[in-house]
Formats: structure tokens, sequence, C-alpha cells
């Protein structure tokens, strides 16, 4: 499910829900509501956090979906996909890091 997708990439990111909250300027509680699969995320704020974390919407939802699907796969094919994903916010991760670098 996607609530899991986005707790995964915040946790990656080792951000707080606090932390992360503030940066989409959304409440706690909602963000909490949203991670524990109570709400769904509109459009907006899946939006929010591809544009922070430098993510396509679209590999948000790729990124769920492989979760989701995950006993129903192969453990091999769940490696591949954790690790496409995980270069892709490595990828992120760098990019910000020499945008913040670039500006300085």
């Amino acid at each position: 499910m996607i609530n899991n997708a986005l707790k995964k990439i915040r946790l990656f990111h080792n951000l707080k829900q606090n932390e992360l909250s503030r940066e989409l300027n959304i409440s706690n509680s909602y963000l909490s509501e949203i991670e524990n699969g109570k709400k769904s995320p509109s459009i907006e704020l899946l939006q929010s956090y591809s544009n922070y974390f430098d993510l396509p919407v679209s590999s948000l939802l790729y990124f769920s979906e492989q979760l989701e699907n995950e006993g129903k796969i192969s453990k091999t094919f769940r490696i591949k996909s954790a690790s496409f994903i995980l270069k892709i916010l490595d990828w992120s991760t760098e990019d910000e890091q020499k945008k913040t670098k670039d500006k300085s």
C-alpha cells in the first residue's frame, strides 16, 4: 500500500514524522494517519512527496505496488526491485547534495 511506501521513504531519509510534516506543510496527525493507512494520500500530497524527495510520483506508486505484492512475487524479483528503488533514492539524495553544494 502507498502508506507503507511513504513511510519507508521517510525512514530511509532518517526523517521523523514531525520533521516531514513540517516540510510538507501538513499536520503531524495527518501524516500519521496516512502512514498508518487510516487515510489515503491526496494527489497533492503525493506531489509534495515527489517534490520534496525529488522522485517522480510514478516511482512512489511503483514502490508501493512492489511492497504490496511482496508475498506474491519471487524473492529474486523483490531483491532486484528493491535494489532499483534504493538506487533511485540514492540518486535523489546525491542530486540534492550536489544542488546544495552548488548553491554554496
